[in-house]
C-alpha cells in the first residue's frame, strides 16, 4: 500500500529535511506540502474545515513548497514529493513549468504535481487569479505548461495565457512530465481529470466517496477513449486510522496521505512512530 504523509513545514516546526529524511527511512511512499503564499488579514471567504470557517494561523506560516520539496529531495532517495496542493492561479505557468521540471530533474522523477484552484477569493485575487473562473484559469495553464514540458518550441494561445514560441528548460526526469493530480470535490472534477489530468486528489471524504469516485473516473474515461487504468486516487490529509486506510484502499484509493500535525522535532518523530505502527505495520 502506498502511504504517504502530509505536513505543514513552518519557520518553528521541525526541517524539512530531517522529516523527509526520517519518513523515508521508516517506509512512507511520499510526502506532500500545502501552499499558500500570503493570507488576507480580512477576509470573508470561510475556510472549509471546519463549521466556523476561521483560518487557521498556521496557513499563513507555511514555507513555499517547491523550495521545501528541493530540500527534501536534497536528503532522500525514493520517498516521492508532492505538492498537495499548488495553488495554479495564483502562478505564472512560464515560471511554474520551469520549477516542476527543474525540482522533478532534481529528484530523479519523484515529483507529484497536486493542483487546486483555490478556496480563499481574497487570496486568489491579490495573486493576480481570476477566482470566478479558477478552473478554466487553472486548466489553460496545465495545457500551457504541458506544451512548455514537452515541446521544444513551446507555445500557448489562449485567453489568460498567450505566448509566442519559447525554449523552456530543463526536461523533467518523467516524461512526458510529471503526473498532475486534481483535487477538490468540484462538481466537474471528474470530467477534468479525465481529460487533462492523471489522478483525483480529494480531501475529507469517505470510502464510499472513493468508491462513487472511481465509478465515474472509470466511466468517463471508458466514454472518452481513455484506459481508466491511467488514472490514480490519491487521498489526502487523513487521520492514522487503520481500518478507515484500509477501506479507502478496499474503495479504490491508489495512495493515502496520513496528517503529520506541525511541530518541533521531538513532537514530529513522535507522531511519525504512531502513524507507522498504526498503519505501516
Amino acid at each position: 500500500m502506498n502511504i504517504g504523509i502530509s505536513t505543514f513545514p513552518t519557520d518553528y516546526s521541525v526541517d524539512i529535511a530531517t522529516l523527509a529524511s526520517r519518513a523515508e527511512q521508516m517506509g512512507f511512499e511520499s510526502l506532500w506540502l500545502p501552499e499558500h503564499p500570503i493570507i488576507p488579514v480580512t477576509t470573508s471567504s470561510p475556510w472549509p474545515g471546519s463549521p466556523d470557517g476561521v483560518i487557521p494561523k498556521v496557513y499563513a506560516d507555511i514555507v513555499d513548497p517547491f523550495v521545501a520539496l528541493g530540500r527534501a529531495s536534497a536528503v532522500t532517495s525514493t520517498i516521492k514529493l508532492g505538492t498537495g496542493i499548488c495553488l495554479v492561479p495564483e502562478r505564472n505557468p512560464l515560471l511554474l513549468a520551469k520549477e516542476v521540471a527543474t525540482l522533478d530533474m532534481y529528484s530523479g522523477g519523484r515529483f507529484l504535481f497536486g493542483i487546486g484552484a483555490g478556496w480563499l477569493r481574497e487570496e486568489t485575487e491579490i495573486m493576480g487569479g481570476d477566482f470566478a473562473h479558477r478552473w478554466t484559469q487553472t486548466r489553460e495553464a496545465i495545457l500551457a505548461m504541458k506544451s512548455l514540458w514537452t515541446d521544444v518550441e513551446s507555445e500557448y494561445h489562449g485567453a489568460y495565457y498567450d505566448f509566442p514560441p519559447v525554449y523552456s528548460f530543463p526536461r523533467s526526469a518523467q516524461r512526458p512530465h510529471p503526473p498532475v493530480l486534481l483535487g477538490g470535490m468540484a462538481r466537474s472534477v471528474f470530467r477534468r481529470v479525465v481529460q487533462w489530468g492523471d489522478g483525483w486528489m480529494p480531501n475529507r471524504v469517505t470510502p464510499g466517496d472513493i468508491r462513487d469516485g472511481r465509478a465515474q473516473l472509470d466511466a468517463l474515461a471508458a466514454e472518452s477513449g481513455r484506459d481508466p487504468a491511467t488514472i490514480t486516487i490519491s487521498v489526502f490529509g487523513q487521520p492514522a486510522d487503520r481500518q478507515l486506510v484500509t477501506d479507502l484502499f478496499d474503495a479504490g484509493a491508489d495512495r493515502v496521505m496520513i496528517r503529520v500535525e506541525t511541530a518541533d522535532e521531538a513532537a514530529t518523530n513522535a507522531q511519525l512512530e504512531h502513524i507507522a505502527e498504526t498503519v505501516l505495520s
